[in-house]
This record gives structure tokens, C-alpha cells and sequence, in this order.
């Protein structure tokens, strides 16, 4: 039986190919072909459009910054500790350069206070300083980090202030700085 319908299912699809106009076949079979080609073409100008702009987006973004150097080691840490060290020997030098300093920003200086002391374990010595200042506010505040500048190796560790009128133009400041000095001298001099 099964013969039979395939015969019969054959018949018809010829007797229907038969009655169609064959220009009206040709036709509708070009335009099954332009929208195959179409929906073709259509998905490779995604593909483009997509590999473009993921290109266009990698340009774009910035290059990962490099790997940190490592870590320095405590050896190393300590020897950089040790090299931004002061002269122990040049202290008079630096105290000069102090004054110095307090003259070019018309400040009067008293008599200050200065103490040394030593650190066996970490192998250097420090110098105290205690300066009473007298002078504008902001001459104040530009000699403390002109002396910052000038002695790398100092640390600006208190500064008070005081005015005795609201009207004065001078005030009174009191500046302790540290002095942070190698212990040994340098090659060629004496402690």
C-alpha cells in the first residue's frame, strides 16, 4: 500500500509542477536564492561589525600598568636609612645654614636649646633643636620648610605659636627640629 500512496503523492506533484507557469517558478525561485544570500550576507556584516568593534575596544583600552618592582629587603631598607643620613661632623655647618636661613626671612632668633643623643641599635645619632623664633606667621612657616629643604635629614617634629596682641604682626613660635646623623664618619674625616 505504501507503494501506491508514493505513486499517486509522485502524480501530483508533477501534475502540479505542470500547471505552474514556469517564468512564475524561475521568479519565486530567485527570490528563495537573494533571501538565503541576504540572510547570508546579513550575519557576515554582524560578524564584521562585531570583530571591529572588539578590536576598536581593545585599542581603546589602556595597557595594564607593569608588574610593581619587589619589595626591598630589610638590608636594603637599612641601607637607605643609612645613605639619607646627615653628617655627624657637619653639624656646625648645619646649624649655620639654619641661621642663615631664619636672616633671609627676617626672623629673630634666641637662644635656642640642642641636645644630642645617640642610637646604639639602629646606629645613628640625633641632634634636638629648640628654637624660639619671633617673626610674621607665614616668614615662620617658609623658614621651617626652607630648612626642610636645605637639611633633608631634619624632621620638623613641634611647632606652638603664640601672639600677645590679636593686633601684633610678629608672633612668638617655638621650632623643634630633629637632626638625624650618621653615627660613623664619613670616609676620609673624623667623627
Amino acid at each position: 500500500m505504501r507503494q501506491v500512496s508514493l505513486a499517486s503523492l509522485w502524480l501530483r506533484l508533477r501534475v502540479a509542477v505542470a500547471r505552474v507557469n514556469p517564468v512564475l517558478a524561475v521568479a519565486m525561485l530567485l527570490l528563495l536564492v537573494c533571501v538565503v544570500l541576504l540572510s547570508w550576507l546579513g550575519a557576515a556584516r554582524m560578524r564584521v561589525a562585531d570583530e571591529y568593534e572588539a578590536a576598536r575596544a581593545a585599542a581603546a583600552r589602556p595597557a595594564p600598568p607593569p608588574p610593581p618592582p619587589p619589595a626591598p629587603s630589610a638590608d636594603q631598607n637599612l641601607a637607605h636609612f643609612h645613605a639619607a643620613l646627615g653628617q655627624r661632623r657637619g653639624v656646625e655647618r648645619q646649624l649655620k645654614e639654619v641661621f642663615a636661613l631664619a636672616d633671609r626671612h627676617a626672623l629673630v632668633l634666641r637662644q635656642g636649646e640642642y641636645r644630642s643623643s645617640q642610637d646604639r641599635a639602629g646606629g645613628f645619632t640625633t641632634y634636638q633643636i629648640n628654637l624660639p623664633v619671633k617673626g610674621r606667621y607665614d616668614a615662620i612657616w617658609a623658614f621651617a620648610f626652607d630648612v626642610l629643604r636645605a637639611l633633608p635629614h631634619a624632621s620638623l617634629d613641634d611647632v606652638s605659636f603664640r601672639r600677645d596682641a590679636i593686633r601684633e604682626e610678629n608672633v612668638e613660635a617655638r621650632l623643634r627640629l630633629t637632626l638625624y646623623l650618621s653615627a660613623t664618619a664619613s670616609p676620609g674625616g673624623t667623627q
